[in-house]
């Protein structure tokens, strides 16, 4: 089994890069299927998504945009604690299809929090997608319209996820080795 080293933490190989590809083309043709007709904007959330959302978009064949957006961390003025803004929306995203694309959701709450933000742009419709899907961790009843590969309730890293900043570059994903 392939093994890496990450900031003195082992790790080995959980998904293959064969196994994600394929995922990602499953993806886009059912994304392709559904969305026909529609006028569609791809929003990748940095910095995780970035790979996936390339992958991804190689394969849609519908006439659409992407872009992509970053959650910013600031502190609110009351004890609620961490706040996130999305930012970097400089498109129109009125009366259009989003969807928006998560390298991977776990509980659902920076999920919760984007959607929020995005429907004060008056889309018509917003439209989840992500590589990578925790169900046991998810705490939320947001609908998630496409999902790659639903995983166990670890840690992983590689194709996008990084441990510290370390590890996106890889092709495959990893679980650490305890």
């Amino acid at each position: 089994m392939k093994e890496v080293e990450v900031l003195g933490k082992r790790f080995k190989v959980s998904i293959p890069e064969e196994k994600i590809q394929a995922s990602i083309k499953t993806m886009a043709e059912k994304i392709n299927t559904d969305l026909v007709g529609k006028d569609v904007i791809f929003l990748g959330i940095l910095n995780g998504s970035f790979m996936f959302a390339g992958d991804l978009f190689k394969h849609i064949t519908l006439p659409c945009q992407i872009t992509f957006l970053k959650l910013a961390s600031y502190q609110g003025t009351s004890s609620s604690g961490t706040v996130k803004r999305l930012i970097g929306i400089n498109e129109d995203i009125e009366g259009k299809t989003v969807v928006i694309l998560e390298d991977i959701i776990d509980t659902g709450n920076t999920l919760e929090n984007i959607i929020k933000q995005l429907m004060g742009y008056e889309p018509a419709e917003i439209k989840v997608a992500t590589l990578l899907f925790k169900p046991e961790a998810y705490k939320k009843d947001l609908p998630i319209d496409y999902v790659g590969i639903e995983i166990p309730n670890e840690f992983i890293l590689g194709y996008g996820l990084d441990y510290d900043g370390y590890g996106r570059n890889l092709s495959d994903i990893y679980t650490i080795i305890e």
